[in-house]
């Protein structure tokens, strides 16, 4: 279950899903989005009664975060499928629907997002660090299959950071780290700006309060004098473009926070020694107006040298395109200006969501699409043998890393991260060309291998056919972190012995450095359970990756002697919970052959007594049970959360009536149950009913259908062999048409 998931109320109205489920439909309809309301309709009821029960920490149904992430997935323009994979995206982690329930009703596509999106949180992990990093590298995983995966799911993080401020100070923090580390960054590599600038806000108001209100306050004072200025600014701008015949659009904003938080940081500033805090934006119907537009902003105003980029004709990797300048005015207030065009602008906004439009059918991903994701699957191929450690220091390289353009010799573009060497360009060209290179040219002229490249260079890589491969040096000058994958990589397959050599010789130092010998690893009792903490399946496995950079030693040492730490401290209560676990087996051995089970019930103490299923609630194998001693009609079983045993605890006469009862390990018997549909009334309902029922071999013994006003209310008393089975056919008639909600007796299901 999510944390975020409550009963404390904090004295706030809690909010209403219906009405924000009602609102979403508005929007859509109101936006002329072409959607077919009533599965949307369908998606929202399946999650509600899935959720029913589960609050938020403000009070609220957990449904209204569901409904939130899909208003957040219309306002990005994605489909269908990603709306209704928004509004189910947490029912396969947080209750009993599965991948195989969402495929039938909503199809293979919603069902496989939302398997995306879940969390691995079944799993035993040895470190917080590792389950994150396993869930992350899962959802990148699934994010190559299909994007939507992660527009989803940072729809699904931007609403619970709009509402982190009803957690815990400690989880505010936690989910905010990695709201900047992570989600932030990826949002930034898939263009989507708008989102990117409030993850980035919300994060650092948890993260850095002070610096945050400082700014805020700042900003707030300064407001009608920034309004202002932007204000004249703009008219300025937009009559000067009109009278040249242009149709323009121009508009103004203040930098947002966490952009002003960075610079001071960065420049080593306070608020006030910070000048541009407005920008500008241009929009026109054109490239080449663009380029009109630029010459006619340097006419009015003093550019500043080096401030302009033009990524129009050298497009960011995250599709990003516009031209970028900064000039200063006549009041002496630099400002930074931005031209696009209308196309390039809702890519600048909404990144790969502004173009993602699916066909009936697809898998997610259209032809051409491949390389804009190919960094999605690079990420992959580098971490596949990284630890949790190394995986979010290189995603944090990849995400944030500053870019460099250079150029091939052919006049390919290559993009590689700020202060890349002739070694990353090679690496980026193909392994081969990397592993065999001897030597390199930037711009014709001869360079050394740790030559930084600039913007513009033009690189010439020399290979030899006898060439030696790389050098273990080149892994602290490569700066990218797919070249030093793959320079691992080599050295990994090519110089196995060695590596192994080289590998003991660091752990042993290492070893010795922290007061530890071989003798206290080696016992046969012992080293597998080291071995399996630094997930390696031999000592020479270890030792290679040591010796070929795959594992720092320092951290295998580490890991190794918090491990003999803590088998250390468990040895001494070992033997104590081994002899009181013996002894609760045997206890349960001696319950299980002394008592015989009567209608699949074991009633702990009791040999061969009478047995009653109530009506109450009608319990069934899979549900958890407890017995009520009735005088002279022996015992009656009852659902654990049936009202009536809810309430055991109310009168003292009864309380030692209440008794342990279990399901028996085998069970052959069928077990009668009721279940009550709720519909909007409809003709033909009770038949569809039936045609359900008969399709999945339910034995029924009755069906009684009335009318309540605008309702219809169906009550099915029928055999069944589990829960499990049970739950199978709930879930088929919630796929009926018009089926509101089903209930099981005794609460719902």
């Amino acid at each position: 279950m999510h944390s975020d998931k409550g009963t404390e109320n904090l004295n706030i109205t809690p909010l209403d899903p219906d009405a924000m489920f009602e609102e979403l439909t508005q929007k859509i309809v109101s936006g002329g989005i072409e959607m077919d309301m009533g599965r949307l309709r369908a998606a929202y009821e399946t999650a509600r009664l899935a959720h029913s029960g589960q609050l938020r920490k403000d009070g609220s149904p957990y449904v209204s975060h569901c409904v939130a992430a899909a208003d957040i997935s219309v306002d990005m323009g994605l489909d269908e499928d990603s709306v209704v994979a928004a509004l189910l995206h947490d029912v396969i982690e947080d209750t009993q629907l599965t991948h195989h329930d969402i495929a039938r009703q909503f199809g293979e596509p919603v069902a496989n997002i939302v398997e995306g999106v879940t969390k691995l949180t079944r799993v035993q992990y040895t470190s917080k660090e590792d389950e994150q990093m396993e869930n992350l590298r899962k959802m990148l995983m699934a994010m190559a299959k299909d994007i939507r995966v992660i527009l989803i799911k940072i729809a699904d993080r931007l609403h619970n950071m709009r509402t982190m401020a009803y957690q815990t100070e400690e989880k505010q923090r936690s989910k905010s780290l990695e709201t900047m580390e992570i989600y932030a960054p990826i949002a930034h590599r898939l263009g989507m700006q708008k989102a990117k600038w409030e993850l980035e806000d919300l994060a650092l108001m948890y993260l850095d309060p002070t610096g945050y209100n400082e700014i805020m306050n700042t900003l707030q004072e300064r407001r009608a004098t920034l309004e202002s200025f932007m204000s004249i600014v703009e008219d300025k701008m937009r009559k000067r473009l009109e009278e040249d015949g242009l149709h323009v659009t121009v508009y103004s904003r203040i930098k947002h926070i966490y952009s002003i938080y960075r610079k001071m940081y960065a420049q080593k500033l306070d608020i006030n020694g910070i000048f541009d805090l407005c920008a500008f934006r241009v929009i026109v119907d054109t490239i080449p107006d663009c380029y009109n537009v630029l010459g006619i902003i340097h006419d009015m105003f003093k550019p500043v040298p080096g401030r302009f980029k033009d990524y129009i004709s050298t497009p960011k990797p995250n599709m990003y395109q516009s031209v970028h300048t900064t000039v200063i005015g006549s009041e002496g207030i630099p400002f930074e200006v931005q031209i696009r065009t209308w196309d390039m602008h809702r890519t600048a906004e909404y990144g790969i969501a502004a173009h993602w439009k699916y066909k009936i059918g697809d898998t997610g991903i259209k032809n051409g699409d491949e390389e804009k994701f190919a960094w999605v699957r690079r990420l992959l191929e580098s971490q596949q043998e990284s630890d949790a450690t190394d995986f979010f220091h290189n995603l944090k390289i990849d995400m944030f890393a500053d870019e460099v353009f250079v150029f091939s010799p052919k006049g390919d573009v290559i993009n590689l991260p700020a202060g890349a060497t002739p070694i990353d360009f090679a690496y980026s060209i193909h392994s081969a060309v990397g592993n065999s290179m001897v030597g390199a040219s930037v711009n014709g002229r001869i360079v050394t291998f740790d030559h930084v490249l600039q913007n513009g260079d033009i690189v010439e890589v020399r290979t030899g056919k006898n060439a030696p491969g790389p050098s273990r040096d080149w892994l602290n000058i490569a700066k990218s972190v797919s070249a030093r994958t793959k320079i691992k990589q080599w050295f990994k397959k090519e110089r196995r012995e060695e590596n192994i050599v080289r590998g003991r010789e660091m752990f042993e130092a290492e070893l010795k450095s922290k007061g530890l010998r071989m003798d206290d690893i080696t016992g046969e009792d012992i080293l597998p359970q080291l071995l399996k903490k630094v997930s390696y399946a031999s000592l020479d496995e270890m030792y290679a990756a040591i010796g070929y950079g795959g594992m720092a030693a320092t951290r295998a040492v580490n890991r190794i002697k918090d491990e003999l730490s803590r088998l250390q401290h468990s040895t001494e209560k070992r033997t104590v919970l081994d002899k009181v676990t013996e002894a609760a087996e045997r206890r349960e051995q001696q319950a299980k052959r002394t008592v015989k089970p009567v209608h699949g019930v074991l009633v702990e103490g009791i040999d061969n007594c009478l047995i009653k299923f109530s009506r109450c609630c009608t319990p069934i194998p899979g549900d958890g049970i407890i017995g009520y001693i009735t005088r002279g009609q022996g015992v009656s079983i009852h659902r654990i959360d049936c009202e009536n045993a809810k309430r055991r605890n109310d009168k003292p006469e009864d309380i030692g009536r209440w008794i342990d009862v279990s399901w028996a390990d085998e069970i052959r018997e069928t077990y009668t149950t009721t279940i009550t549909v709720v519909s909007r009334e409809r003709s033909g309902l009770v038949m569809d009913i039936a045609t359900v029922m008969n399709a999945l071999n339910s034995k029924v013994r009755t069906i009684n259908a009335r009318d309540t006003g605008d309702k219809s209310l169906v009550v099915i008393t029928l055999e069944t062999k589990s829960l499990d089975e049970l739950q199978t056919v709930i879930n088929r008639l919630r796929g009926i048409k018009g089926v509101v909600e089903v209930n099981r007796n005794g609460g719902k299901s």
